[in-house]
């Protein structure tokens, strides 16, 4: 199992000290780093910093959001970003939720698997300098006649991309999405996975390999799975939990409406049914405070490495015998530190 380090998106500021933490947990031999999005600081732009400053790192976004950009404006920046990096770039996308597909970007959020299917072709296309031409339900490339000017016309990339094969993951955490992302993509980013499920998560997994075409050249043992982790090394280890359960409460209580949270479908289905619905109840209604007391630390420990060095030791060892090809660590210097010296 190889190590990334993930430094997500951006709170109210750019965080301080990020540089020389990257660049520790490189020389402690991290072999990528990953960023993300919601609705504030860009997947792309600490990404390029970052890779400028640390050259060789493979560099992954984990996830970038298909509603902020066309499928072919997301090419551009791939194919942008491949050839600065010399080649060591992953592109991670993602439907992302209701919420901020419509309200953040002012688009329609229903049928996303089938709008993922769409973005990918189009990005393959792309990447491999095709004339862009598709029709779907959800794209047209070109615009149809009738529409606008009416003088589109099919185009390829200027710029030669360096990969035609460059790797697309998918960011999923319901069962058909993640089957999708075997199907589609050559890897899979989960949000809250536990190897405890890690058998189902290989069901869900061949039943969109089998699902590829004969004539698929990719490999079904190249493919990836991305799984961001939170670590909290601490002797105390319900003080290591109380560092996670405000980011629990948030993604299950309040990113989402009720009975349209995929996080807290995803947490739910790892057995914590009952605590997901005290949590959206308690968030939902502004009880925020009440939400976080209602996150377990069985829950965090689920999805979390937590506690002290002993214990936090004893629980990697199921990570690295997961499907996990990649694991995208989230913590302080000292907790970076002692994932590092488990892994080798």
């Amino acid at each position: 199992m190889k190590l990334g380090v993930s430094l997500g998106y951006w709170g109210g500021q750019p965080p301080r000290g990020l540089n020389e933490m990257v660049a520790g947990a490189i020389e402690h031999g991290y072999e990528s780093i990953w960023t993300s999005e919601a609705y504030g600081s860009d997947a792309l732009t600490p990404l390029a910093w970052q890779g400028a400053r640390n050259p060789g790192a493979r560099l992954g976004t984990a996830v970038m959001q298909m509603s902020a950009r066309t499928p072919t404006a997301t090419a551009m920046a791939a194919i942008t970003m491949d050839h600065l990096s010399g080649g060591n770039f992953v592109l991670g996308i993602g439907a992302s939720g209701p919420q901020v597909v419509e309200g953040w970007y002012g688009r329609p959020y229903p049928r996303p698997l089938e709008r993922t299917r769409e973005y990918v072709a189009i990005l393959r296309q792309a990447l491999a300098r095709e004339d862009v031409q598709f029709e779907g339900r959800h794209y047209q490339i070109p615009l149809p006649e009738g529409e606008g000017a009416g003088l589109g016309k099919p185009l390829h990339s200027t710029v030669h991309p360096r990969r035609a094969d460059l790797p697309i993951l998918l960011a999923a955490e319901g069962p058909k999405n993640v089957a999708l992302a075997a199907e589609i993509a050559d890897g899979w980013i989960p949000l809250f996975y536990a190897p405890q499920d890690d058998a189902a998560s290989r069901e869900r997994l061949a039943e969109g390999f089998a699902r590829r075409a004969d004539d698929d050249p990719r490999s079904v043992d190249d493919f990836e799975v991305t799984c961001p982790v939170q670590v909290v090394l601490d002797d105390d280890l319900e003080a290591a939990a109380d560092k996670l359960r405000p980011m629990i409460a948030l993604y299950v209580g309040g990113m989402g409406a009720k009975g349209a949270n995929f996080h807290a479908e995803a947490m739910a289905r790892l057995g914590f049914e009952a605590e997901c619905a005290a949590i959206q109840d308690a968030y939902l209604d502004g009880r925020r405070q009440e939400a976080i007391a209602a996150v377990t630390t069985d829950m965090v420990d689920a999805i979390a490495l937590i506690g002290p060095s002993g214990r936090i030791a004893e629980r990697f060892e199921p990570w690295r015998e997961s499907l996990v090809t990649t694991m995208l660590v989230t913590g302080d210097m000292r907790s970076m530190t002692a994932i590092a010296r488990l892994n080798q």
